[in-house]
């Protein structure tokens, strides 16, 4: 039986930005990072924040980053993926998929050394060709309403307290356990793929106790730099991914008897 949540709904106007895709720098001013747009990566809240979150609402402008842009990764595969996959619910299901499968789950901290740090969509989708695409809810829902967006169909991304996803606009879709109604329009689904046994719909449990916002991608229009960049110019690394404690472990033990072998047969030559 399906549950049913009214969004308190806003229009984003995705806007173009003159240089699309990655950020080439990055730069640290007052201990947070900003990109070439001026863009603050390591805060959502504020003007200049990553999802402009202020007490009239918010707006994810680092979706603009990629955003209906020919040079932006993310929208090539997009597109790509609204000519290979016939049928909507299905072309929705294999966009999820893709991103559940191609990008693992980490903390902020654990990857860049900051609290908060988001990536665009392109950044991402170029981890994903790398073989490398690590992140945590905002990057999956910044990637998969850019992807939803440029494949066709009408995206949003959602906030709740300490939390992001995407939502997508499948009138009808069966799968899913929650209903949702935005702007007056029910059939928005959840999209949250940072579980590996997520599936599209499924809306984890705290949604339905919690106050939930949300942003729909529409039409683009162009505007300038949020701010200058200024301050310090930087080169930002991710941390190399840690073995975990019982995979060492494992290694360990499985490597054992072959160093008793080996010391063995040195002794005794």
């Amino acid at each position: 039986m399906q549950r049913k949540i009214t969004l308190i709904g806003f229009v984003f106007l995705s806007w173009l930005i003159a240089a699309q895709g990655c950020s080439s720098q990055f730069y640290k001013k007052n201990g947070e990072v900003y990109d070439s747009w001026g863009i603050c990566r390591t805060r959502a809240q504020g003007e200049d924040g990553y999802f402009q979150i202020m007490p009239s609402g918010f707006r994810p402008v680092i979706v603009s980053e990629s955003l209906g842009k020919s040079d932006s990764l993310a929208c090539k595969w997009g597109k790509e993926l609204l000519d290979k996959f016939p049928g909507n619910d299905y072309r929705a299901r294999k966009i999820f998929e893709f991103v559940k499968n191609k990008v693992g789950y980490i903390h902020d901290i654990e990857q860049f050394g900051y609290q908060e740090f988001a990536q665009n969509a392109d950044e991402l989708a170029h981890s994903i060709q790398e073989g490398s695409a690590r992140g945590d809810c905002e990057d999956y829902a910044i990637l998969l309403a850019t992807l939803y967006k440029m494949a066709g169909y009408r995206s949003a991304v959602a906030l709740i307290p300490g939390h992001a996803a995407a939502l997508v606009y499948l009138p009808g879709y069966r799968k899913s356990n929650v209903s949702m109604e935005l702007g007056g329009e029910e059939g928005w689904i959840w999209a949250e793929a940072t579980g590996k046994n997520n599936y599209l719909g499924w809306t984890p449990p705290r949604v339905l106790t919690s106050s939930v916002v949300a942003y729909e991608i529409k039409e683009a229009e162009e505007i300038s730099l949020v701010s200058e960049p200024s301050g310090e110019l930087i080169k930002l690394k991710r941390k190399a991914q840690r073995i975990p404690p019982f995979l060492s472990f494992l290694f360990i033990i499985l490597m054992f008897p072959i160093l008793v072998r080996f010391l063995r047969s040195s002794l005794f030559r």
